[in-house]
């Protein structure tokens, strides 16, 4: 593994790893909504949105869809969420698997799809896809929650956009972490349009890149937690006059 271009402090190493899964999430939303008849499969606020206006009659838009990705990425946040119940913020081993599943799940779905399988016009095959994805994007949610990076989520902007403008120079004048903030705005956007891109070409090809961006984060992050351990000190030994006396 390159470690010598990531960064060694393991806040920024987070802050990059974090950046670049919210990249991801711009991929696999685009092909989502475009792909998999108007869902969102990481952006809940999307579906709930959507969900409201569609049980309106809002311009046929989907219901099935969008209820199948809350409840996928709720129960996808759940299992991550009481595997890192008990550890504390930050990589781990747990971690790292949790995201090296979502990455396996991706790929899973991608290869299917790159195989043939295809979608559009197939209901509950859009809606099998869907809430595999979502579920992945929950796990990947909460995780990214627990590494506590600081205004970068992964998966939403807006309270991002909040207080990029609210700290400005011409808000509260604070302007902390402006540059994280702008840089995940500009990600997400940045995803969202390489998965149009891709979609044109093939809809797997945009989960398969999030495929291989989970699984390099979650490389990236294993290794740099296992330096970490191999580096650690031992705990010291216990003193010989103590051990006599407990004799």
């Amino acid at each position: 593994m390159p470690a010598r271009f990531f960064p060694a402090d393991p806040a920024r190493l987070h802050l990059v790893l974090m950046l670049m899964l919210t990249f991801s999430t711009g991929v696999i939303d685009a092909v989502g909504y475009l792909g998999l008849d108007r869902v969102f499969t990481a952006n809940m606020t999307g579906n709930v949105v959507i969900l409201g206006m569609a049980l309106m009659g809002g311009d046929n838009l989907p219901v099935l869809g969008p209820v199948v990705a809350l409840a996928g990425f709720m129960a996808g946040a759940l299992v991550a969420g009481r595997t890192l119940r008990i550890i504390k913020s930050g990589w781990t081993h747990r971690t790292t698997g949790l995201l090296a599943g979502v990455g396996a799940v991706m790929a899973v779905v991608a290869v299917a799809l790159l195989s043939g399988v295809t979608p559009r016009n197939n209901e509950p095959l859009t809606v099998a896809i869907t809430g595999a994805l979502a579920i992945a994007m929950g796990v990947q949610a909460a995780t990214a929650r627990h590494l506590n990076v600081k205004d970068v989520s992964t998966v939403v902007v807006t309270s991002t956009i909040t207080g990029l403008a609210a700290d400005s120079r011409l808000g509260a004048g604070t302007h902390p972490f402006w540059g994280r903030r702008l840089a995940a705005v500009g990600l997400i956007m940045a995803g969202a349009a390489l998965g149009t891109v891709l979609l044109q070409i093939h809809i797997g090809l945009g989960v398969l890149m999030t495929a291989l961006i989970t699984l390099f984060v979650a490389a990236v992050g294993w290794n740099a937690v296992t330096r970490q351990e191999a580096v650690a000190p031992a705990p010291a030994a216990e003193p010989a006059s103590q051990l006599t006396k407990g004799a």
